[in-house]
């Protein structure tokens, strides 16, 4: 028997190396199998939230409703930005290392010889952590897809799809269609499916009525509408008027909420929530990196887009900003991903590029990127009013934009959830 680790950057150390990052083992038979072994089960309402985009949004703002309603909440999010303890939430504060090296201790105590990844191995221990935590109500965000996301071991009694968009298409299919039956597998014979995306594929829709879940459609069992000032939901049986926007910026917030809002309505025997505990919930939910914009001049904007579904909304917003003399962009971004579908929405906002390299075996190569930008440049643009710099990382790339921006100019950091954090580090690191 190995001496296990006793701090929580060792644990991650040694499950990062026993399984390449680069590899994904489809399947759900080794996590249900230590699922079995670990007595794992939650005692209390679960509520799984699937979707290309939207997914932490939508956790976040059902998170921050709930514990504005007074419930102890335990919230599973993903990836983190600088610290792993971000992806394990219990009553709104991140879980201790001690919390999360007893959770890993108990997978590893359990799991015998089976393998598991990285994110299996974390799933299973952070699902325990939650589970024991004492909560009223568990929220979990599935990674990749759904139907073979290891959380899906775990029956939801509410699922939620937010949005249905190509990205991880060598896992989850090339089509909608496929994404979509991938996104339904978190759906349960009788318990309600909420999809909030707008035009959903009948693989969704068919594969919720071949297993009998209870499908909740926005536009058909669920709406939102909205001013200048305020928004209502309309559900099934519950109307909710005069809501504040949520404090989550973005085109797409108020479908997200909308969704969140039928979860609620769906579970309101188990977990009532007061009009008033819901305005303040979403006027008060934070969420790094959607659509944040930080505190200052010239204006930054951090954004984890990185499929061409969210980078056009990432475009939309920016347009709605208001005038800025030039846009620096911090760009990095995985090779795997739509890379000129992601550039195209953003191409007519960005003045100057400041590539970078990122920490992973996927990323794409800077020198690449910068090439494939180049070819961006506008007739006749004149010396400073259109550029393309490679960077060897976001911190560098960052501080370039900052030195180059004026006052009246902005930088928006977006491609990657890497690129983001990246520049979360350097700007944490400057301000101590």
């Amino acid at each position: 028997m190995q001496n296990l680790p006793t701090t929580l950057p060792d644990w991650l150390a040694l499950i990062e190396s026993r399984h390449a990052e680069t590899h994904i083992d489809m399947g759900l038979e080794r996590v249900r199998a230590v699922k079995e072994r670990m007595g794992l089960a939650f005692d209390c309402p679960v509520i799984m939230v699937a979707g290309t985009n939207g997914k932490g949004s939508t956790c976040a703002m059902l998170e921050s409703v709930l514990l504005h309603a007074g419930y102890r909440v335990g919230l599973y999010i993903k990836p983190h930005f600088l610290d792993f303890n971000e992806r394990a939430r219990i009553n709104g504060e991140m879980a201790s290392d001690a919390m999360l090296v007893d959770a890993f201790n108990v997978v590893e105590a359990q799991r015998g010889d089976i393998s598991l990844t990285y994110f299996e191995f974390t799933t299973l221990a952070i699902m325990h952590l939650i589970s024991k935590a004492g909560v009223d109500v568990a929220i979990l965000e599935v990674g990749l897809g759904g139907r073979l996301d290891a959380v899906n071991v775990v029956d939801a009694d509410v699922a939620i799809v937010t949005s249905i968009d190509i990205d991880h298409a060598d896992y989850l299919g090339d089509t909608r269609e496929a994404i979509g039956f991938e996104k339904a597998g978190i759906f349960r014979p009788g318990k309600p499916a909420i999809c909030s995306d707008p035009m959903p594929p009948s693989t969704l829709i068919k594969h919720a009525e071949d297993i009998g879940a209870d499908l909740w459609l926005i536009g058909r069992d669920f709406n939102y509408q909205g001013d200048q000032q305020q928004w209502s939901y309309g559900g099934r049986s519950q109307r909710r008027n005069a809501l504040a926007y949520p404090a989550l910026r973005g085109a797409n917030q108020l479908l997200n909420a909308s969704a969140a809002l039928a979860a609620l309505e769906a579970l309101r025997l188990q977990l009532p929530a007061g009009a008033q505990e819901v305005r303040t919930g979403l006027a008060l939910v934070e969420l790094p990196g959607r659509f944040q914009v930080l505190p200052g001049r010239p204006t930054t904007v951090l954004d984890v887009a990185h499929n061409p579904h969210a980078a056009a909304t990432l475009a939309q917003n920016l347009g709605n900003m208001g005038f800025h003399r030039y846009t620096y962009a911090v760009f990095g971004i995985m090779a795997d991903k739509d890379i000129e579908g992601v550039i195209a929405p953003m191409a007519q906002y960005v003045d100057h590029w400041c590539v970078a390299d990122l920490p992973s075996p996927r990323s794409a190569k800077g020198g690449d990127l910068a090439r494939q930008l180049a070819a961006l440049r506008p007739a006749g643009a004149k010396e400073g009013d259109f550029s393309v710099t490679n960077f060897p990382d976001p911190a560098a790339a960052f501080a370039n934009a900052i030195s180059r921006a004026g006052e009246n100019d902005r930088i928006v950091v977006f491609g990657s959830f890497y690129t983001v954090a990246g520049v979360m580090a350097a700007r944490k690191n400057s301000l101590h």
